[in-house]
């Protein structure tokens, strides 16, 4: 079954906004953890590779998905 293509692009708007959304949150939550428990870089540089990979495994799993519903 055929999709819609601005429902398409719609879908991978919304994911591309959700990664970026929680990229940002993770660098903030890294910045916070980092002051408050004095190791320097560590969750700075941890917790956004978490969302990465995180949102990579969910998108791996929508395009899956989607071919097998072709």
């Amino acid at each position: 079954m055929k999709t819609n293509t601005s429902e398409t692009w719609l879908k991978y708007l919304g994911l591309t906004a959700q990664l970026l959304v929680l990229i940002a949150l993770a660098v903030y939550a890294g910045l916070w953890l980092d002051r408050k428990l004095h190791v320097s870089p560590l969750f700075l540089i941890v917790l956004p590779l978490v969302v990465l990979g995180g949102t990579f495994y969910n998108l791996y799993k929508e395009t899956v998905k989607k071919k097998s519903d072709e």
